[in-house]
């Protein structure tokens, strides 16, 4: 059995004012991990992440997996939404993420990365990691962090990316871009093919960018490989799930993770 994993980091994005800062090593973090567990690991970072190079990691990966290996993705940097054209999202957006040159218009939706993960061969399995959001508005959180440097979301307004023409507006003409989000957990997101997907919050909160210590880290991805160690050998992801639900959402991070996948695949080993 083959194990192979693209771990992604984005903190640099040309053209808005919303570099993050610990996506790298959250990247970094995961890569280590998982090469410790046997995984053969690719790491796209910053520049490397275009949308071009994201797509080209994941058909490689998936392309060469076999019956019974398989492949874990995860993904740290901001998440965003666009107008659905595919008519397939019940609030009417289609969730994605934004690779380096997002500025360029490259978002990698939802959609996508379904018909990414749908290419692979049966009996392979697919793990999706994302430390980012899909709804909200970039702020800053006011309340208090476990270090000097306030966290920050992982979300990219539409606003910043899209051209005006493109944003959806409501009655009275307001862009929807400014309005709140509802809808379902994660929206399209939940549905993007594979057979797992763990995220870092709600479709209707912030996954943040924090610092412990002093050194950065998403939070989901902080306390996800903090739980890890604590784990029994045998453990599922439900398991590791409900470790890292102990910790989120908190008073400093109300952020609430999500697990998303059937049964069966819920009681996978974890990262194995």
């Amino acid at each position: 059995m083959a194990k192979t994993a693209l771990c992604i980091g984005i903190n640099d994005y040309p053209g808005t004012a919303n570099d993050l800062s610990g996506c790298i090593n959250d990247a970094q973090d995961w890569a280590d991990t998982l090469q410790a567990r046997g995984f053969v690991v690719t790491c796209l970072l910053d520049s490397a992440a275009t949308k071009a190079g994201m797509v080209t990691e994941m058909q490689q990966l998936i392309g060469q997996a076999q019956a019974g290996d398989s492949v874990i993705v995860t993904y740290s940097g901001h998440g965003t939404w666009v107008p659905d054209i595919s008519g397939d999202e019940p609030d009417s957006r289609d969730e994605a993420l934004c690779p380096y040159d997002i500025n360029s218009g490259n978002a990698l939706l939802d959609d996508e990365i379904h018909q990414l993960f749908a290419q692979r061969a049966a009996g392979v399995k697919i793990v999706l990691i994302s430390d980012s959001c899909h709804s909200g508005t970039v702020i800053r959180w006011a309340g208090p962090s476990a270090d000097t440097q306030g966290p920050r979301v992982r979300f990219l307004p539409p606003a910043v990316w899209l051209p005006a023409e493109r944003l959806p507006r409501a009655a009275n003409g307001e862009t929807l871009a400014r309005r709140e989000t509802r809808g379902a957990q994660l929206g399209g997101m939940a549905l993007a093919g594979g057979d797992l997907l763990m995220a870092g919050c709600a479709d209707t909160e912030y996954s943040y960018d924090a610092y412990f210590s002093r050194r950065p880290n998403g939070a989901f991805t902080y306390f996800a490989l903090k739980t890890l160690p604590t784990l029994a050998a045998n453990a599922t992801y439900a398991d590791w799930y409900k470790a890292i639900r102990d910790y989120l959402p908190s008073s400093n991070y109300p952020q609430s993770p999500q697990l998303f996948g059937p049964r069966h695949s819920r009681c996978f080993k974890v990262l194995d």
